[in-house]
């Protein structure tokens, strides 16, 4: 009965986890020792303008690549050696809309027991103040939305249903799928999960902000709100 219990929580407690891990603003990703993916949160997949399902597996230096080879080969003998340190590599990555990023990964060994093979946790922190112009062809502002779309996307960003982005909008069920749809077919997206990805890649929900909010820039007060 006693394992049971303890069982209950360690569950209990992973699946808090799991929550925080979802909804930190920082880019955040659970690698193996080599490197590869297992787990990214919206915030890591927005960067790379995809959904965390489609993070999995990924080289997290193919993604973001070192701007220091001799920094990748250092951490690596240090976690042949099962060093615990936290380790730092800078690196550059190509941004949804041409931008060229700049900032660092941050990289802790993780495991149940110092004998264990460690997952590595991952945390990018962008440097703002090194992004270069986006390339010619890219827009160069934020997507623009209708404000209904914006806030149906803020909801859709907190986690909300389709019941609860009704009540909230004063829209029917099919109303806020309508819209949904609408975004969907416009960015490309195929799920719920890659519509929140790309709304925060294209600038339109506000980065580092909880609970989520759209950016000014992004509300196109001329596009009709077309509710259903």
């Amino acid at each position: 009965m006693l394992v049971d219990l303890v069982r209950r929580e360690a569950v209990t407690w992973r699946n808090r986890a799991l929550l925080l891990f979802d909804r930190v603003a920082m880019p955040v990703a659970v690698c193996d020792v080599y490197g590869a993916v297992l787990l990214a949160n919206p915030a890591m997949a927005a960067e790379c303008g995809t959904t965390p399902g489609r993070l999995r597996g990924r080289d997290v230096l193919d993604l973001f690549s070192p701007r220091e080879a001799t920094q990748v080969e250092r951490i690596a003998q240090a976690l042949r050696l099962r060093h615990r340190s936290r380790y730092q590599v800078s690196v550059r990555w190509r941004a949804p809309g041409g931008v060229e990023r700049c900032g660092e990964l941050t990289a802790d060994p993780v495991s149940d027991s110092a004998q264990d093979t460690p997952a590595l946790l991952v945390m990018l922190r962008v440097d703002a103040a090194r992004a270069s112009s986006p390339s010619p062809a890219a827009p160069a502002g934020p997507a623009r939305v209708a404000p209904m779309e914006a806030r149906i996307l803020a909801l859709l960003a907190a986690g909300a249903t389709t019941a609860r982005a009704a009540r909230e909008t004063a829209l029917t069920t099919d109303g806020v799928t309508y819209h949904l749809r609408r975004l969907s077919s416009r960015w490309g997206a195929s799920n719920r999960t890659e519509l929140v990805a790309r709304a925060y890649a294209l600038g339109v929900l506000r980065a580092g902000v909880w609970p989520p909010e759209v950016s000014d820039v992004a509300r196109d007060p001329e596009a009709p709100d077309d509710g259903a």
